[in-house]
């Protein structure tokens, strides 16, 4: 019986492979293990923004929704993309919780508050 080779999985969080050399810190570093660990070995490269996350295209994309997604092995869509969608196909308004807030307001005559986080920053909060 064949005995498995070793495998890592190495995540490094910030580190980015573009082949736009303008502008490109990781490929002016001087990094001779990494570049030979990678001349030498099979590697590949995972989209960590955007659709491929979960996130809207072009959405810059954090460590801990690449984490969210490399644990799941899926994409897990974000708050933000399943919001707005909710928002454009109109079931945000048929959200039963909401729905009953908002009619237990009405009945007592008494005020709704709805609280959330607003920011540009796209995975917790978004403007």
């Amino acid at each position: 019986m064949n005995r498995p080779r070793p495998l890592a999985l190495i995540i490094m969080d910030g580190f980015g492979l573009n082949e736009n050399k303008t502008g490109n810190a990781v490929y002016h570093a001087r990094k001779p293990n990494l570049d030979k660990l990678m001349a030498e070995y099979p590697m590949t490269t995972l989209n960590a923004s955007g659709e491929a996350v979960g996130l809207p295209e072009g959405q810059m994309g954090n460590s801990e929704v690449g984490h969210l997604n490399l644990g799941a092995g899926r994409i897990v869509y974000q708050d933000y993309t399943r919001i707005s969608k909710a928002v454009r196909d109109k079931s945000l308004f048929e959200n039963k919780v909401l729905k009953e807030g908002y009619q237990r307001a009405l009945d007592n005559d008494r005020a709704l508050h709805l609280m959330g986080l607003v920011s540009p920053g796209g995975v917790h909060s978004h403007t």
